[in-house]
């Protein structure tokens, strides 16, 4: 955040100061909206909502450090008030990047946004100083929040763009122009409140229409693996850098495998070499996601080893993505229970097979939400694709979507209890503390609302497991 006064602020988002002492406090950051996160010189931001209004904590943030606060009404304390508070926040986002002149790299897509922003900036950090969302704080109040966390120095902004229908990439990109914008796939997430395909690719492409012509410079980098992505090249004035496993790709992968504990493998070509790249992460789904993030450093400068070195260092930034832990008794946990989608849910259940050779595998599997009309047919092909990868046991949790899942799998042809249908994560956690045995490796995968992080935590930390399944935990 660049120091701003109140009286700044309110010219910047069209507000009224009220009860500010003189002389005036500078707003030095951070911008926040929980009051537990002031600090001195903060700007407190009070949502109002249904069952807490951040208006009743803002004498409290000011209390605690807070310059101002930016509210809808007086507060009794310094404050900014608006008309529209989230506007507010875009509007001074908007100024602040404008001011600070930093590089904006901005991506989208159906499965990976986070991951592959996580790999961008632990690549872009080499470069030098570099603001990134947190984990998936991708909507119109997280990113503007993340856009205020740069500062005078700040020489790469790289932001997560989630969409939950058209025209929401495009209100994102106006608060924060992109120079870069990355699309990573149009697949099937959120595909029933999208209506299809067609309108997921409509929306993400909202992106690369955002961006600077070419001769201002502009660049676009799509998946040339996916025909939806790769066709949105039309749908801008940018320079296209297209990426994959394709041969016109700018930036590709020869020689993709996995390694034998499940990392992903590959010789890295871009335009000005080519190196080896053996990764930290599980699955070979990050091969596309790293692909991505070696485009945006080789636009930025990165040389092709330094790119190939910093992929193969890089880590998990963002918690329960694909986290691998080794429990003492040689059970693995792979904690992958942040989100789900058909798209990711089927690569982590190959980087599961690929992980799990030689040792029994599970794969605890709850719903994929917002599917629609294709949520029957959806779940049931995950049930089917863990039997086609020899999944030893399937763990369907929840109800009528991991019963389809369940369905699947017995019509695909597990028999006895290869596959079973619990009705909630205790019973999951009961079920594995009896049955896991040293060796095994386990899959936690669902969306967020169906709250199966619950079991990869109580598998981690041992809470409520037998005496022969508990262990001391040596995370990784």
């Amino acid at each position: 955040m660049i120091p701003l006064t109140p009286t700044e602020i309110a010219g910047i988002v069209s507000g009224r100061v009220h009860d500010i002492p003189d002389p005036e406090p500078t707003v030095t950051g951070p911008v926040v909206k929980d009051s537990r996160e002031v600090r001195p010189g903060a700007l407190f931001v009070a949502f109002g909502g249904a069952r807490v209004d951040g208006h009743d904590f803002a004498a409290r943030a000011v209390a605690d450090g807070a310059a101002a606060v930016l509210a809808a009404r007086p507060v009794g304390v310094p404050a900014i008030v608006v008309d529209d508070v989230e506007a507010a926040l875009g509007a001074l986002a908007r100024h602040v990047v404008r001011r600070l002149g930093t590089a904006v790299v901005a991506l989208t897509g159906s499965a990976g946004k986070t991951s592959t922003k996580d790999l961008i900036a632990q690549l872009l950090r080499r470069l030098g100083p570099t603001v990134f969302t947190p984990g998936s704080l991708n909507n119109e109040i997280g990113l503007p929040l993340t856009a205020l966390s740069a500062e005078e120095g700040t020489r790469h902004l790289v932001l997560e763009m989630g969409a939950r229908g058209i025209g929401h990439i495009r209100y994102l990109t106006g608060l924060t122009p992109p120079r870069i914008g990355v699309v990573l796939n149009v697949g099937s997430a959120h595909i029933g409140e999208f209506g299809g395909r067609e309108q997921i690719a409509l929306a993400k492409g909202e992106l690369v229409e955002s961006l600077p012509p070419a001769d201002e410079g502009g660049v676009a980098v799509l998946n040339a693996d996916d025909p939806l992505v790769r066709a949105m090249r039309a749908r801008t004035e940018a320079r296209v850098l297209l990426f994959g496993e394709a041969e016109e790709a700018d930036i590709r992968a020869e020689n993709v495998r996995l390694t034998p504990k499940g990392q992903p493998a590959f010789t890295l070509h871009t335009p000005t070499g080519c190196s080896d790249v053996t990764m930290r992460l599980y699955g070979e789904h990050h091969v596309s996601n790293a692909l991505a993030a070696a485009a945006v450093a080789h636009e930025l400068g990165m040389p092709a080893d330094g790119i190939a070195t910093a992929l193969s260092e890089a880590g998990t930034l963002s918690r329960w993505r694909m986290e691998v832990t080794e429990r003492s008794d040689g059970v693995t946990v792979v904690n992958d229970a942040y989100n789900a989608n058909p798209e990711s849910v089927r690569a982590a259940l190959r980087a599961l097979a690929a992980m799990g050779k030689g040792r029994r595998t599970w794969a605890v599997l709850g719903e994929m939400a917002e599917l629609g009309e294709e949520s029957l047919a959806e779940h049931d092909a995950v049930g089917r694709m863990a039997v086609r990868l020899n999944v030893s046991k399937l763990v369907a949790v929840g109800g009528r979507e991991a019963r389809w899942i369940d369905m699947g799998a017995k019509n695909e042809g597990s028999w006895g209890e290869e596959s079973v249908h619990v009705s909630d994560a205790q019973a999951a956690i009961d079920l594995l503390r009896d049955d896991l045995r040293p060796g095994d490796v386990v899959l936690v995968k669902a969306s967020r609302s169906a709250g199966l992080e619950k079991v990869a935590l109580a598998l981690v930390e041992g809470r409520g497991l037998s005496a022969e399944g508990r262990g001391e935990v040596a995370g990784r």
